[in-house]
């Protein structure tokens, strides 16, 4: 089953983009940028600002400097992909690095971008990376209806597989068998889902779609 995921600037609003790199020119520059998209930006020339302000509110999109002041970031990108939040992080490399940047990749960034930055494919690609955030929920007066689901972005590949049937109205068994797992895993999955949208039940859990 494929849905068709539309992305909208209007969803930008309240997200916030998070740019971390040494070089103030750069902050500045990729801050006007997503400003211009309707994102929300912060930014830090120093890796301590931003892992300190994380308590305050974790970014919706991280663009990170794979060295800051000498110091390789890889461990703060594992860090950040350890915490699940679901935010993806762009590494930014001032020069080629092959190897880095497998690393990275291989350690959950969701693209490295080389300097001078092409700031067209940086937007396109936080745009797909976000588009997974925006969930087509049921058909409503024989339409789909794109809605925004607030901790979409929080769920596992196969979380959001099981949120996009169980709005579409199957039932566990019938899940299972378009994904070939159990039921009762389907019913792990769905509670998870509900913990981390903040629902109560199955019934609560289609009306913060629908009504999204």
């Amino acid at each position: 089953m494929t849905a068709n995921i539309y992305y909208h600037n209007a969803f930008n609003r309240d997200r916030l983009v998070h740019i971390i790199d040494a070089d103030q020119a750069t902050c500045e520059a990729l801050s006007v940028l997503f400003r211009l998209e309707g994102f929300q930006t912060q930014y830090s020339s120093r890796l301590t600002d931003f892992l300190a302000g994380l308590d305050r509110r974790l970014p919706d999109v991280i663009i990170l400097n794979m060295n800051i002041d000498g110091e390789d970031t890889l461990p703060t990108l594992k860090r950040l992909k350890s915490m699940q939040t679901g935010a993806p992080v762009f590494m930014l490399s001032d020069n080629q690095n092959v190897g880095g940047a497998v690393d990275a990749m291989k350690s959950g960034a969701a693209d490295v971008i080389i300097k001078p930055i092409d700031t067209e494919k940086l937007v396109r690609s936080v745009r797909d990376a976000l588009r997974r955030d925006v969930y087509i929920g049921a058909v409503q007066g024989g339409h789909h209806r794109p809605v925004e689901v607030r901790g979409f972005s929080q769920l596992t590949t196969r979380e959001r597989e099981v949120l996009q049937l169980i709005t579409n109205g199957l039932s566990n068994k019938e899940a299972g068998r378009e994904l070939d797992i159990s039921p009762r895993t389907v019913e792990v999955h769905r509670s998870r889902v509900m913990e981390k949208l903040g629902a109560r039940n199955t019934a609560d859990l289609v009306r913060i779609v629908l009504t999204s």
